[in-house]
């Protein structure tokens, strides 16, 4: 008779071992301790052998049943179940053995004796951060163009498109690494080539590069006019606002003692917070013995009641020779984006709050101001020191540049 449910609930381990007979070659065995162990008996080149099918209750009676069927269709095309098991298995375990992951940190291992330690930090980082979580467990030899295009053009969409264009740069290192190795046989990134828009210059001069933000940040320390105008140049690098909102920066808005700068953006219509690192609080501290009674923090040489004119930062940094080719009051935002993301390892999202950016949640709904707040309070007082360091003179390394 065929098994049934009922009876294999109902079936009691003994003192030994006992068998249930279904159909075809199926069975359960009833271990002494409760296990019930599924069984096929089969015959092949006139050898008897047998095949796991599973544990009862996880492989009930049906799914087992037709995991025996299944293994009989092999035996009627002349194939072993037991041996096409084994190699199945042996196949799973040389394409995660040969993913795009495992090799890609078999390359980076490989090469980042020979690279700066920074330099390799930010590699390892871009790769598991932008690229291992979509095609990082992918066989690098089944990897196409198309879903390679798919995770750079998602970094691409948060607005890092040189970090895309390094990222598929690396992409196309370890590529070519599998192709070496035996593991794949071409690159798919070169069938990549101008997909990604070129990287152009900012519509705003920035300095992206820790050397040179050094040597800038030095000049702005050493600019020698009005307090008000150098309190301005040295809290811009520190706040990364845009440029009107910093010159328009009221003391009802700054809360000194909770270290928050509050404010309502009008180019997207939204609060935001601005989170002071204590580098900046002194600034400010330092400036409203001079302007805290008054509304704006940097008010106008002139008059009190208007806030600092749009050119009064500008026309300084050209007084010190920084060039307009070189920086530009919306610069400083270009460069703490690039740096936290290409040096410190910043996530993305964080360094798009802090911008004021529009940022949506996986729902499609807007962030309100407060989120993130801890993680951003962080993000910005680990900024203030970088930049100290920076200008203290503290070893920097370039960011590599992408790929041609």
């Amino acid at each position: 008779m065929p098994l049934t449910d009922t009876a294999i609930r109902n079936a009691k381990p003994g003192a030994k071992p006992a068998k249930l007979f279904d159909e075809r070659g199926l069975f359960l065995i009833v271990t002494p301790a409760g296990g019930k162990w599924w069984r096929f008996r089969y015959k092949f080149d006139d050898k008897e052998k047998l095949l796991s099918l599973g544990v009862y209750p996880d492989v009930g009676l049906k799914d087992a049943r037709q995991r025996r069927d299944d293994a009989r269709k092999l035996l009627a095309d002349g194939i072993d179940p037991g041996e096409n098991r084994k190699a199945m298995k042996a196949v799973k375990q040389d394409r995660a053995a040969n993913s795009f992951e495992v090799v890609a940190r078999e390359w980076y291992a490989k090469h980042a004796p020979n690279w700066v330690e920074h330099h390799g930090d930010r590699i390892i980082r871009r790769l598991e951060r932008d690229i291992f979580p979509w095609i990082g467990g992918r066989p690098i030899a089944d990897v196409n163009a198309p879903e390679l295009l798919a995770a750079v053009r998602r970094i691409e969409s948060r607005g890092a498109l040189e970090t895309a264009h390094r990222a598929l740069g690396n992409c196309g290192q370890v590529f070519r690494y599998a192709v070496a190795t035996g593991r794949a046989m071409r690159d798919p990134s070169g069938d990549l080539r101008g997909a990604l828009p070129p990287v152009k210059g900012e519509h705003f001069a920035a300095v992206t590069e820790p050397i040179q933000a050094a040597e800038l940040l030095r000049t702005l320390d050493g600019y020698q006019g009005t307090l008000t105008v150098s309190c301005a140049l040295r809290l811009a690098p520190l706040v990364f606002v845009r440029p009107g909102e910093l010159r328009n920066a009221e003391w009802a808005d700054i809360n000194l003692d909770a270290a928050e700068w509050r404010y309502h953006v009008t180019k997207t219509d939204s609060d935001h917070i601005v989170p002071l690192a204590m580098q900046a609080v002194t600034i400010l501290q330092e400036l409203h013995a001079l302007t805290g009674t008054g509304r704006f923090v940097f008010p106008g040489a002139r008059s009190n009641g208007r806030p600092m004119s749009d050119n009064a930062i500008l026309a300084a940094m050209r007084r010190m020779g920084i060039s307009k080719d070189e920086m530009s009051g919306h610069g400083f935002r270009a460069m703490a984006r690039t740096i936290l993301d290409e040096v410190m390892g910043v996530r993305p999202d964080l360094i798009e709050h802090q911008l004021a950016h529009a940022v949506k949640d996986p729902n499609g709904r807007a962030y309100n101001r407060t989120a993130h707040l801890p993680e951003r309070k962080k993000m910005m007082q680990q900024w203030a020191d970088y930049l100290d360091k920076l200008k203290a003179g503290a070893e920097v390394v370039p960011i590599p540049q992408r790929a041609a």
